[in-house]
């Protein structure tokens, strides 16, 4: 039997019953061969859970030595009293999402995610030499950013992190690296002013379909240039909004507007036009905010 240290406790803001089952699922996962981590992760670690909030768990593992799977299928299938689990093969939801389970426990919803540690220490280094990759096609709603892998890393907590390799991964990512703010914000609001070329284009011929998708494209090329200026690691949509409201670094409103456009784009050529007038706006006021860290590689056409 190995010794659990468990780096830190689970937080107070977890029910007594999905603390009871989630410490006894970390105890099982820290028993499985190839297992070098487990982390909490999700709205529980952001201390931002909701009631019906699902418990995430980040389940570490070294390239050259995975886990077994059938090990993770025996531990889900202990923590799920109902019909079996879903537990994955490693990549099997894609090069970004690359695998886990879905757990329905007496306490409700868990959900292991797979984590390469070695991928991760990758996406690390490329972040500080200033990259960072975008898989449009992994995730909705705007695809999977490499910047996750360091947002999961500065926010997790971890549950069991025998050799500190968490603990190093969190203090590698604690200041945001100035060559990938840089980039970030040129590629992005580049993005969208290209974007919105098109999106006036489209608005004007009253195509719906095609400026309706360049405005919800503009939108996030806008929200990933707010999180770089702000220096924060982008982790997925669902919160995206509400963490640019807390922003030092934004238009005012910046998330009222974004959902006044989008809730009613128009459908005529005129009503399509304002939208994008609007939307263009938008563009302007943050690349007013990136000041010098912007500039169009093409002029118009």
């Amino acid at each position: 039997m190995r010794e659990h240290r468990a780096a830190h406790v689970l937080p107070a803001a977890l029910p007594a019953v999905q603390r009871e089952v989630s410490q006894a699922l970390v105890r099982a996962l820290a028993d499985v061969d190839g297992v070098v981590a487990v982390a909490l992760g999700g709205s529980y670690a952001r201390g931002t859970p909701k009631p019906d909030s699902d418990v995430d768990l980040g389940l570490y593992y070294r390239e050259a030595a995975p886990f077994a799977i059938a090990a993770i299928r025996g531990v889900a299938a202990h923590a799920n009293p109902g019909p079996a689990p879903v537990v994955t093969d490693f990549y099997e939801w894609g090069p970004w999402m690359n695998g886990g389970a879905w757990i329905r426990s007496r306490a409700g919803r868990l959900d292991l995610i797979y984590r390469n540690l070695d991928q991760v220490d990758r996406v690390i280094g490329e972040a500080q030499a200033g990259e960072s990759a975008w898989d449009y096609a992994q995730t909705p709603t705007h695809g999977f950013h490499a910047t996750s892998y360091l947002a999961e890393i500065a926010i997790c907590v971890p549950l069991h992190d025998p050799n500190g390799l968490l603990a190093a991964r969190k203090r590698q990512v604690a200041a945001y690296p100035a060559a990938l703010k840089r980039r970030l914000v040129q590629r992005n609001l580049w993005g969208a002013e290209f974007t919105l070329r098109f999106l006036k284009t489209f608005a004007g011929r009253g195509d719906v379909y095609n400026a309706m998708g360049c405005m919800t494209r503009l939108a996030a090329h806008l929200t990933q240039a707010l999180f770089a200026l702000n220096e924060t690691y982008f982790l997925n949509d669902k919160s995206a909004l509400d963490e640019i409201e807390g922003f030092e670094i934004r238009p005012d409103e910046y998330a009222e507007a974004i959902t006044r456009i989008l809730a009613h784009p128009g459908e005529t050529p005129s009503t399509l036009l304002q939208s994008a007038d609007r939307v263009e706006v938008l563009f302007r006021a943050v690349a007013a905010l990136a000041g010098d860290a912007y500039r169009a590689p093409y002029p118009d056409p």
